[in-house]
């Protein structure tokens, strides 16, 4: 039985962090660690100790971790950033909250001491004779220490410590992952105490001047060492101490959610009968009123989680090759449970719910290509864009003329003039884009075009059919990415104060475009009336596109079951890098990164010199058997990763990559892992260094085909539109939904009023129909009972299993875990 661990956390805002620059202001972002390694990094606000960033990330870690840490930082322009505080949560006290974290959190000072990462690899041993008695320790090696020195590294040693016994290995210089293969021994009084106490293990970085920096230590209860009189393994290093003072709130606080979702996933075959009532569903509803396994879901799902459920949902019918008819079934069920058309797909129901996840599954890329230009453009230009009077700021503007001081309706003309430029790039782009559509989006749009026109055949009417896919595709898919790009990934910072205007402004209006002119003149914002023409003006346009976009046969789509979102012909992601040049000698290691441009598929990783370049280099995905980060000693250079492949012959090779920054970093490892997830032969470790001057600069071991000295990460990847299908653990998450729902269905469904259970015909009975004249009793059942009980059947099913091999799980286990 396979574990699964996904870490959901949103930063959500800031509020009195102290001032870090001489303008009386800082200028804020959060650095996320999840034990001590960075994943990711908030935009800056710039100028503000009271910052909003409003940002999501979901991490898959299938190995699980210990803690994850938010440090919010202070940007300098010149020298080192500022550390304002920290916040450390551990996974106990994520998981103890079932529904998550979601609260102000004071920041704490952040204390090098506290700051300790790592592993230690020992053995003790308590060896008595009648004369004696000694402690072993074997220091074997240790692995990702902190870095203390600048070079990125430190320079570790050991010390074994015991009553008033110590003793120390060997100054291992410049390395995170020092061997030393010590035996270090104490002889210990017969006469002292030591049945109580324990045994430390401390890791200390030596330096020649000043005191030495402390690294970790592993603490052992000597009682131990009575019950196994062996002990040995890999141990966590911990801080020196574990309190942490929040500093009273003067240093500010942050808003966080955070989530933790662990699941053990059984074998495929327990979760095929869920599979089949899901499929069933939709392959052969009777009649689309009737109960189904979908429409109990809907029952049991909260508000919170529905769009969790929702894009789960999408992923199963895309690995099923189903989606369309689930959406169809779904929303044919919208549509004919509305009787006002104003009130269409208005409520965030699961069909809602499902139309929005569909498109950013299937379309992120295609909202890419039709987006990014302009907003590019609009982030570089940064006009100054107001049209409520209320809000002009006259002292914000630049010069627009000659004439001097500008006026408020220079602005507002000038304003408008920006605006329909935009919007008119904005609206062409999308128009001219059906061929770019995803075909499988555009015959999901075609079936509901179709529900629609059926249910709302008034004349009336005629423009329902219409709103219903323009009121997902431009107000729900593009306005939106529009509205705050970066958390579409189509920026890599957040919108200044300038730019989030203009881009507010045009969201509202592509919305009155989405909504094809109808509620023109009727809101309060009278002042975007200079508008109005264009966005009547676009109406036709729109109407024509959306009529091209159903023109499209179903046939045109082949909707097999498949193992990925991404086609081997779709670029998943793209964008110049720089690649470590390992011909020829390198003077300074600085100068040998040359810039590429490199295209991700599912099938080749290919790098040219410019996007246009004839001839490319390819790596085959297949071939790759680890993708991981490289220390910044390696090159000193930061934002440095490594593809690993093998070829035919066995042979490893790396190719060294620098993106950058940490979040580019992280989102080229996620997506190469994730188009390579189910390669044969991922290796278990790999070398965080590179192999220079005869050595690695990590371990500082001399054969270049020695065993990584760090364990692999190949499975830790960033949350997206681009995962892979995983149905197991996609029907794990739908099971228990209906878990917690359980007890409502069972009420709903199957328990029957006692005034209800039987119709006893005590009457005459008709003797045509009962000869006998015997009593007739005829039992009544509920709709949607017996799809009930076939579902709460499987639903006992997968619970009996879980527990089967959950017992299986502890009758296996037979080591003791020490240090936790």
């Amino acid at each position: 039985m396979a574990k699964n661990t996904s870490l959901y956390f949103r930063i959500v805002e800031g509020r009195n962090l102290p001032a870090k620059d001489v303008s009386g202001t800082s200028d804020p972002y959060c650095i996320v660690k999840v034990d001590n390694e960075v994943v990711a990094r908030t935009a800056t606000v710039w100028k503000n100790l009271n910052p909003f960033w409003g940002e999501e990330y979901t991490l898959h870690l299938p190995m699980g971790f210990h803690s994850l840490s938010f440090l919010v930082m202070d940007e300098d322009t010149i020298g080192h950033d500022d550390v304002i505080g920290k916040i450390t949560l551990s996974k106990e006290a994520i998981g103890s909250q079932a529904k998550g974290l979601d609260s102000w959190m004071n920041l704490t000072r952040v204390d090098p001491d506290d700051e300790v990462q790592g592993e230690i690899h020992l053995s003790l041993e308590l060896l008595k004779d009648t004369e004696k008695i000694s402690l072993r320790c074997q220091v074997d090696e240790a692995r990702d220490l902190a870095p203390r020195d600048i070079s990125g590294t430190s320079d570790p040693f050991a010390r074994i410590i015991f009553n008033s016994h110590s003793a120390e290995t060997s100054i291992i210089k410049k390395t995170r992952f020092p061997h030393w293969g010590e035996t270090l021994e104490l002889e210990l009084d017969p006469e002292e105490p030591i049945e109580e106490g324990s045994v430390t293990v401390e890791v200390w970085d030596w330096d020649m001047v000043g005191k030495n920096d402390f690294l970790g230590k592993v603490d052992i209860p000597f009682s131990c060492l009575h019950k196994t009189p062996l002990l040995q393994g890999w141990f966590r290093l911990l801080p020196l101490r574990n309190n942490e003072a929040d500093a009273g709130g003067k240093l500010g606080a942050l808003r966080l959610k955070v989530r933790l979702v662990e699941d053990r996933i059984l074998p495929s075959v327990y979760y095929q009968p869920l599979i089949d009532l899901l499929v069933e569903s939709v392959i052969s509803p009777t009649e689309v009123e009737d109960s189904s396994a979908l429409t109990m879901l809907e029952e049991v799902t909260t508000v919170e989680s529905r769009q969790d459920v929702a894009m789960t949902l999408v992923k199963i019918y895309l690995g099923q090759g189903l989606v369309v008819p689930f959406l169809d079934y779904l929303n044919t069920r919208e549509v004919n449970h509305t009787t006002d058309p104003n009130t269409l797909f208005r409520s965030n129901s699961l069909a809602s719910k499902a139309m929005e996840q569909f498109m950013k599954a299937v379309g992120m890329l295609y909202l890419h290509e039709v987006l990014k230009p302009i907003i590019n453009r609009i982030f570089d230009e940064k006009k100054y864009i107001e049209l409520d009077p209320c809000k002009i700021d006259l002292n914000r503007t630049r010069r627009i003329s000659f004439k001097g001081a500008v006026s408020e309706a220079e602005v507002r003309d000038s304003s408008v003039e920006l605006l329909q430029c935009y919007l008119t790039s904005i609206t062409e782009s999308i128009v001219s884009s059906v061929d770019q559509c995803p075909p499988v989006m555009r015959v999901a749009f075609k079936q509901l075009h179709k529900r629609v026109e059926e249910q709302f055949a008034e004349p009336e009417n005629e423009d329902v059919k219409y709103l219903a896919i323009s009121g997902f595709f431009f107000l729900r898919f593009f306005a939106p990415a529009i509205l705050t790009p970066k958390l579409f990934q189509l920026r890599d910072q957040h919108a200044d104060t300038r730019t989030s205007r203009t881009l507010l402004l045009l969201a509202k209006a592509l919305q009155s475009v989405g909504n094809l002119g109808l509620q023109l003149g009727h809101g309060k914002e009278q002042w975007m009336a200079p508008l109005h023409p264009i966005i009547l003006r676009s109406v036709a346009s729109v109407k024509d596109f959306l009529d091209k976009l159903i023109d499209i046969d179903h046939d045109t789509v082949s909707e097999v079951p498949q193992r990925a979102v991404i086609m081997p012909s779709v670029t998943v992601k793209e964008g110049y890098l720089h690649k470590y040049k390992t011909e020829g000698p390198q003077l300074l290691s600085r100068f040998a990164f040359k810039k590429r441009y490199f295209w991700l598929t599912s099938e080749m990783l290919s790098y040219a010199k410019t996007p246009d370049w004839q001839v490319h280099s390819s790596v085959p995905i297949q071939c790759v058997c680890a993708v991981e980060r490289v220390d910044e000693n390696a090159f000193q250079q930061q934002n440095v990763m490594q593809v690993i492949t093998q070829d035919n012959d066995g042979q490893l090779n790396t190719m060294y990559i620098q993106c950058k920054n940490v979040n580019e970093l992280n989102q080229w490892l996620s997506a190469i892992r994730k188009v390579s997830i189910y390669n044969e032969h991922m290796l278990p470790s790999f070398h965080p260094g590179a192999h220079r001057s005869g050595k690695w600069t990590c371990c500082l071991q001399a054969d270049r085909a020695v065993t990584g000295c760090s364990r692999s990460h190949s499975a830790v990847t960033l949350g997206d539109w681009s995962d892979p299908l995983d149905p197991d653990v996609e029907t794990q998450t739908i099971f228990k939904q209906f878990l917690q729902g359980r007890d409502k269905l069972r009420k709903k469904y199957l328990e029957v009023p006692e005034s209800d259970q039987t119709y006893s015909n005590r009457e005459k009975v008709n003797p045509d129909i009962h000869p006998d004249g015997a009593e007739c009793t005829v039992q009544l059942m509920k709709p949607g009972q017996s799809v009930a009980t076939r579902l709460l059947a499987v639903i006992a099913d997968l619970e009996q299993a879980h527990a089967t091999f959950q017992r299986r799980e502890k009758e296996d286990t037979t080591s003791v875990i020490l240090n936790p």
